[in-house]
């Protein structure tokens, strides 16, 4: 199969790269490297730089290399930020997307399986969250992502393009060569390991009054090459459809810092902090569908393995890529 992967030279692309060309598939990487890194690119894929906001770009690059599907993980994706400019987050997340579309229809690709994200569902009805669970987001990161979801809808049933989306809950750890080297990092684990590899004084907790056990915020961290798995059999799916991806338990902030503590051997202190806008108490997914329909389940669900992976990817690389 010959896939293109929009945002391949990310986090989750980078390891959904490696299992393609694991299992013999060609691989095309198509990044503006904004968030991505050129060394993230597995050396047997074909890189192409461009942005998702320059139509003709991608247009030309889908005519070039004719895949037959697409991966579209090219996104931004930090809720505190899109707090603050919702418009970067509709302009690269859905009018960036829209762009991916319509370059797909004129080269007649007719599967895409796009990268969303638990943060549709806002503070949810009932936990844990399965796929017929309202979607209200609360930040515009959740509602750019929704916008896009009910796009791909109109393109099915206009255009016949075959979609999945696939809904992440917190994605974690690393593989053997790539791991997680955002730019401005605001995920959790790679944040707490900053402190234990020297390179920040304490962790932060936002937020200790949530309804939850300890205060914290629970949420479902699922390993990244679990992740990137559900997108490769996410490619045979017959027809559209929505999965939801997770572990189903969760794990408060509380409890991440002690695994990493653990997992490091360094006493990591932590500062607490108000909460932040748009932060949902608990979000846990139900998986059931995925198991069921895709047969996928998750293999590294302990938090503790979890960490572990990300500690020795970061171990070998203190500066991430640029190292």
């Amino acid at each position: 199969m010959r896939v293109f992967l929009a945002g391949g030279a990310g986090y989750i692309g980078s390891i959904c790269a490696e299992q393609l060309l694991a299992r013999g598939d060609e691989v095309v990487v198509f990044d503006n490297l904004s968030e991505g890194h050129r060394a993230a690119v597995d050396p047997n894929a074909t890189f192409v730089r461009g942005d998702l906001n320059d139509l003709a770009s991608i247009t030309g690059a889908l005519n070039q290399f004719a895949p037959d599907a697409v991966l579209h993980l090219a996104a931004n994706a930090c809720v505190g930020e899109s707090m603050a400019d919702p418009g970067k987050y509709f302009n690269n997340n859905v009018s960036g997307g829209l762009n991916l579309l319509r370059a797909m229809v004129e080269n007649r690709v007719k599967r895409i399986v796009f990268s969303s994200t638990c943060a549709t569902f806002g503070t949810p009805e009932r936990i844990p969250i399965d796929e017929q669970t309202p979607q209200n987001p609360i930040n515009p990161y959740g509602e750019s992502k929704l916008i896009f979801e009910k796009i791909l809808h109109w393109f099915n049933r206009i255009h016949h393009l075959t979609f999945v989306t696939l809904r992440y809950f917190n994605v974690a750890g690393a593989s053997e060569k790539y791991g997680e080297d955002h730019k401005s990092e605001t995920h959790l684990i790679p944040r707490i390991l900053q402190v234990a590899l020297g390179k920040a004084e304490h962790a932060e907790i936002f937020g200790t009054d949530f309804e939850t056990p300890d205060g914290t915020c629970v949420r479902d961290y699922i390993h990244v090459r679990d992740i990137a798995y559900a997108h490769l059999l996410a490619l045979s799916a017959e027809k559209s459809d929505s999965f939801n991806l997770g572990t189903g338990h969760g794990t408060s902030i509380r409890e991440v810092l002690d695994a990493c503590r653990k997992v490091s051997g360094h006493p990591i202190p932590a500062v607490e902090k108000p909460r932040r806008d748009g932060d949902p108490a608990r979000l846990i997914a139900s998986s059931e569908k995925a198991k069921r329909q895709l047969n996928w389940k998750p293999e590294i669900e302990d938090i503790h393995k979890i960490v572990e992976t990300s500690w020795r990817w970061r171990i070998h690389h203190p500066n991430g890529y640029t190292g």
